[in-house]
């Protein structure tokens, strides 16, 4: 690396750390997501920055190599393999496009609608129906193929099962039953119920970095087209609809502040795990695992958005 470029890689690393310092003290405003008891080990001062470049450059600041579970950005990456599987026509008659002004493990939603489907991917129901359309022999031949897409994006072989967490989802995921059972009923799911909750659990489940959540979101923003090869491994199309969801559905019911004032396609997870993306320039990756009542990293936003800020990576900054 010449000096000129080893600067400029410098002077981006100190302005991330200027950000991520400048919005710790947020932490305090959050707590735990004890509600998965497991969840409730992690440490609330975790706070980490990795932003993959379009140029190979990755920076990573802050708590970026502690390993932590994907939670419901998982549900991202079970979308595009349904869509791989089946085509956007046949999922999206299973769920729906639009954004959900309820939490996202809303049973109400899904039994006042007349069709009775969910209303995105994005949210618990959704992601259950999802998961149900994914093609496998059985339950570890569909996550194996979830995880093998995972390293072929994040060159991470440890991109695994936490089982510790799988367990705690399990035991504690009986309202997940209830939504998933209830599909059942109404022909949402076809398949075997108890099989699309354990995939979904284990989804839930997978164990990452936020540098993988930043080599994931510029997979996305190049097109679905990973680094060092130009071998598309995810269509265009494809692309194209789940960003198309994150931006509209990907923080809970608060995404519609989050494209207010971030305004780049981005999903959350109840870990504090955030995967933005900002189309053809970069990926990024935050961990924050103290939550706000959505559901999302309490400083991670507050980060997020200084990025935004800073770099104008809002879809319609000037």
């Amino acid at each position: 690396m010449n000096n000129k470029l080893k600067e400029v890689k410098e002077m981006k690393r100190d302005e991330l750390e200027e950000i991520l310092e400048a919005n710790r003290y947020y932490i305090r405003g959050g707590k735990l997501a004890n509600y998965i008891p497991e969840l409730a080990n992690a440490n609330p001062n975790t706070l980490g920055i990795t932003i993959a470049y379009s140029n190979g450059e990755i920076i990573s600041v802050g708590n970026c190599e502690e390993m932590f579970t994907i939670q419901s950005i998982s549900k991202i990456i079970s979308l595009i393999m349904a869509l791989q599987d089946h085509g956007h026509e046949k999922v999206f008659s299973i769920v729906g496009m639009e954004s959900s002004g309820e939490p996202f493990n809303s049973v109400s939603e899904l039994e006042t609608k007349e069709s009775h489907k969910p209303l995105n991917p994005l949210i618990n129901a959704g992601a259950i129906a999802v998961a149900s359309m994914i093609k496998g022999q059985n339950v570890n031949e569909r996550f194996s193929k979830v995880c093998q897409f995972l390293y072929r994006i994040t060159g991470n072989e440890n991109v695994t099962l936490n089982r510790r967490v799988y367990e705690s989802e399990r035991e504690t995921g009986d309202r997940n039953r209830s939504l998933a059972y209830f599909m059942k009923s109404t022909g949402v799911i076809k398949s075997d119920v108890e099989e699309a909750l354990d995939l979904y659990f284990r989804l839930c489940s997978i164990s990452v970095t936020c540098s993988d959540l930043a080599k994931i979101g510029l997979f996305l923003a190049m097109g679905g087209i990973g680094q060092g090869s130009q071998l598309k491994k995810v269509s265009p199309e494809i692309v194209q609809f789940v960003l198309s969801i994150m931006l509209t559905a990907g923080m809970y019911n608060q995404s519609g502040e989050c494209m207010m004032k971030i305004g780049v396609p981005a999903k959350s997870g109840v870990s504090g795990g955030i995967l933005a993306v900002a189309p053809n320039q970069m990926g990024i990756g935050i961990i924050g695992p103290s939550i706000n009542d959505k559901g999302n990293s309490i400083a991670g936003l507050k980060i997020l958005e200084d990025i935004s800020r800073r770099y104008k990576l809002h879809l319609f900054s000037k």
